[in-house]
């Protein structure tokens, strides 16, 4: 009787599947650099890991979720109390979307003040900006299918938000809410856009993005006890892979804990004929919650555009100030003028 071990398995897969290992191992083992004493530089794969985890815990939830308005509050309530370890899959699946968000603005503000957008690296940039507001509209479209008071409503003043904007606005917010009202079709399409749309197009983005960093090299920061020395760098595979194994591994485990010390809330069923006395989002949106205080829906909605176009285009804006004024740093200035500005919008906010 002929005993088949690893070697002829593997020989048999070789001849059904042609490819050649050694320049499969060449595409993957291109050298990285060593950020240990730079910890921020490795802040790009945390993000792609916590999404992993939220497509794991998000399928999960599926299996017992009704995106209708009569079953969805009943299918969280049925989740979160009733469901063996639903309450630690919907909280991870809450707390991994939390710190997501915190995770891509960290390693957008890293590049930023690295100037690691300028040339050749400026689509990159621009494909950062849209994971970043992907990740956004998920974190709004998760945060609306619970159906409760206060996410109800924040997804109507989020619609009227957007009913604002120019032009655009009044179709746009048709198109959300499949007509003038919230209704079962809004909260259909919300699911839609949160399980499906959302996810592709970001899984796709990180994908390209991914591609981008490959082919122009990881960005090095070089102090002057650097340049004094070698570069050490490791392989992608296995060292690296290994190490974000580990990292993915620790950020499941501070998961658990959040999970488990602050497990996700459930407030009282979506009525739609009763305004709660506070509305408001998450807090990631609370800048732009104070900003249209502080101004009117008009002028605050056509800021919020500005911005958007500002920071999706920045590298050529960085590049003619950086032509006017070559010593100046004004893109570091202007960071933290623009990071401070936001951060007391948002305290300015949490704190009413």
């Amino acid at each position: 009787m002929k005993i088949y071990n690893l070697k002829h398995c593997i020989d048999w897969l070789g001849e059904r599947i042609p490819v050649n290992l050694q320049d499969l191992k060449a595409l993957t083992n291109e050298p990285v650099p060593n950020h240990l004493k730079h910890w921020w530089y490795a802040l790009g794969g945390t993000p792609a890991i916590l999404f992993t985890i939220q497509i794991v815990t998000g399928i999960f939830l599926l299996f017992y979720y009704v995106p209708t308005p009569a079953e969805a509050y009943a299918s969280v309530q049925n989740i979160t109390y009733e469901i063996q370890f639903g309450w630690y899959i919907r909280s991870v699946h809450k707390w991994a979307s939390e710190l997501m968000v915190v995770t891509v603005i960290l390693h957008m503000s890293r590049v930023y003040f690295t100037g690691a957008y300028r040339k050749p690296r400026e689509i990159n940039w621009m494909i950062g900006v849209v994971i970043l507001f992907l990740t956004l509209g998920l974190g709004f479209t998760g945060y609306s299918l619970i159906y409760d008071q206060l996410s109800y409503w924040a997804a109507v003043v989020g619609t009227k938000i957007a009913e604002s904007t120019p032009w655009i606005g009044p179709l746009a917010a048709d198109f959300i809410r499949g007509g003038p009202e919230i209704t079962g079709n809004t909260l259909t399409r919300l699911y839609v856009f949160h399980v499906v749309v959302f996810p592709l197009l970001l899984a796709g983005l990180v994908g390209v993005h991914i591609i981008f960093v490959r082919l122009h090299g990881v960005t090095e920061f070089e102090t002057d006890d650097d340049k004094r020395q070698k570069h050490k760098t490791f392989p992608l595979f296995p060292n690296h892979v290994l190490t974000e194994g580990i990292i993915a591994i620790l950020i499941l485990y501070m998961l658990t804990i959040m999970a488990i010390m602050f497990p996700a809330g459930l407030g009282e069923q979506a009525n739609p004929l009763v305004t709660p006395e506070h509305i408001k989002p998450e807090w990631y949106f609370y800048a732009s919650f104070r900003w249209l205080k502080i101004t009117n829906v008009y002028i605050g909605v056509l800021g919020q555009i500005a911005f958007v176009g500002i920071i999706i285009l920045w590298p050529f804006i960085d590049r003619v100030m950086e032509n006017k004024f070559p010593k100046a740093e004004m893109s570091v200035w202007i960071g933290i003028l623009g990071f401070s500005f936001y951060l007391a919008l948002t305290v300015w906010e949490a704190m009413v």
